[in-house]
């Protein structure tokens, strides 16, 4: 789709019974039928081939060039030296929010930038002072800082040729980290064959598969939580090795019948894993000590979650979910440290909603006006590839993070992916089919798939945002936006993104 000659979204609020989006096409303007949600609430999208004369297309906002590091300003810095010794950026949705960007863009101003869930499924995308692209998935994104120590915690599941395969991509491109990189001790090993277990436990599940990134973290948790996992402590002890992985790979054939596991296999194993753990041991650390010595020394240090709440196992949309704590208690059992020591959380959300994956999406956008959004935004997976779900802000989801996550402040990110929009819907309520308002975020999912979405129509400022860097100069109708989600959430929005370069973001 060429979203140059299809930027003007004009919504009408007809309902329309129809459940997939159906196209006709005319001289003009064509008009798709779009559900939006699974709530029988639908709404007629029209896509115009001509972008509004006072704004420009938005696919060139999205391939604008990240600009070198600007000065922070006296609002920036500010913001940012008034965060707690300890503080964190955690995700707000399903994941896929821009954690990474504002992770790289603190961590200039904090001596350790610490991972402490999840696995190589968190790809985090940033941007060097040059404009260089990195895909970063188990290292800290602090490691485009010079200063920062980078710690995985012993929360976070560590694949190892992963592991030293983004290292050496780092090294190079010119990005040391030797001495910079801390594993714990502590920290579950996964290793190749989870990956295969991930496959055929989704193949298995034919149509109720869960979405994996299929990178074994499911697994991998699995044999953590059983108790037959390898911890990263288990390489200094290569005299016991072999049995441990015996048993492992022994469970896993028994388990599934395509899993194929001999001798050599083993062998093989052993021996690729002692050279790892060679290669490992300048990294390893017991990093609940270094984590504690590090907070009484008063050293500030930033957290970087992966995924993010609404994919959290206890509070997400289980099963559809990942298979850790990726919400704010995460922080204290991935790394080891005191609740009372965790002071600001930064909760990260886009302008609209994405997923990637099974599962209820509320304010999903069906058909070409999901297709827009997810071109506009350029979503598709980091980790993967997979192209994102794509709908308007759910508030509901929102204020339920907020609530658990106790954020202080909040980054909104991709304000600019908007920009084209002659309106924007915010979803700011459920209901249930017969009406009854359904007064927080529920946890059946039958209840999920079907309720009614409520949404509040706010103008668009249909002009290109990603050059401006001051608040009081975005358009009247983004400030409007931005305000509106302040009130609804009851938490302040100080950073917002309005590119993917370091210096696209407002402090605010």
């Amino acid at each position: 789709m060429n979203l140059s000659s299809s930027s003007s979204l004009r919504l009408d609020t007809n309902s329309i019974s129809t459940r997939a989006a159906v196209a006709v096409p005319f001289n003009g303007p064509q008009s798709y039928r779009i559900p939006f949600g699974g709530t029988g609430l639908r709404k007629v999208v029209k896509f115009s081939p001509a972008c509004s004369s006072a704004a420009k297309p938005v696919d060139a906002v999205v391939d604008k060039q990240p600009q070198k590091v600007g000065e922070l300003g006296a609002r920036g810095l500010s913001r940012i030296e008034s965060l707690s010794q300890v503080s964190g950026v955690l995700g707000c949705q399903w994941g896929d929010e821009g954690k990474g960007k504002l992770v790289d863009i603190l961590a200039e101003h904090f001596d350790v930038v610490a991972r402490c869930q999840g696995g190589a499924n968190a790809g985090h995308t940033i941007y060097n002072s040059e404009g260089k692209k990195f895909a970063l998935h188990l290292i800290p994104s602090g490691i485009l800082n010079e200063e920062p120590l980078c710690v995985i915690g012993n929360g976070v599941v560590v694949h190892l040729p992963g592991f030293f395969k983004e290292i050496d991509s780092l090294e190079s491109n010119g990005v040391s980290c030797k001495g910079r990189i801390l594993v714990s001790d502590r920290a579950h090993l996964l290793f190749d064959f989870h990956q295969v277990v991930d496959e055929l436990r989704e193949a298995e599940l034919a149509k109720s598969f869960i979405g994996t990134t299929r990178r074994g973290i499911g697994p991998c948790y699995s044999s953590k939580v059983i108790r037959n996992g390898i911890r990263v402590s288990d390489l200094r002890h290569m005299d016991t090795f072999p049995q441990k992985l015996d048993l492992l790979l022994s469970d896993a054939a028994s388990r599934f019948q395509g899993f194929n596991y001999g001798p050599d296999m083993l062998r093989e194993e052993v021996e690729r894993y002692k050279r790892f753990a060679e290669r490992l041991e300048p990294f390893v650390a017991d990093t609940v000590h270094v984590m504690n010595e590090a907070i009484s020394q008063k050293k500030k240090i930033l957290v970087e979650g992966g995924q993010a709440t609404m994919l959290d196992v206890d509070f997400g949309t289980y099963p559809f979910v990942t298979s850790s704590s990726p919400s704010a208690g995460g922080i204290c059992t991935g790394l080891g440290i005191a609740p009372r020591a965790v002071g600001d959380l930064i909760g990260v959300v886009k302008a609209y909603t994405t997923r990637v994956g099974s599962g209820p999406f509320p304010t999903e956008i069906l058909g070409k006006g999901g297709d827009l959004l997810r071109f506009a935004g350029q979503e598709f997976g980091t980790t993967t590839g997979r192209p994102r779900r794509c709908g308007w802000l759910d508030i509901v989801a929102l204020r339920y993070c907020c609530q658990i996550n106790g954020f202080s402040s909040l980054n909104l990110t991709k304000l600019d992916v908007l920009s084209d929009l002659p309106e924007i819907q915010l979803g700011v309520s459920y209901g249930q089919i017969d009406g009854a308002p359904i007064k927080s975020f529920p946890a059946d999912l039958r209840v999920l798939e079907q309720v009614k979405v409520e949404y509040e129509v706010l103008p668009g400022w249909q002009c290109d945002i990603s050059s401006i860097r001051n608040y009081s100069d975005l358009p009247k109708a983004a400030h409007q936006y931005v305000e509106r989600i302040e009130e609804l959430v009851g938490v302040p929005i100080h950073y917002i993104g309005v590119g993917p370069g370091r210096d696209s973001l407002i402090y605010k």
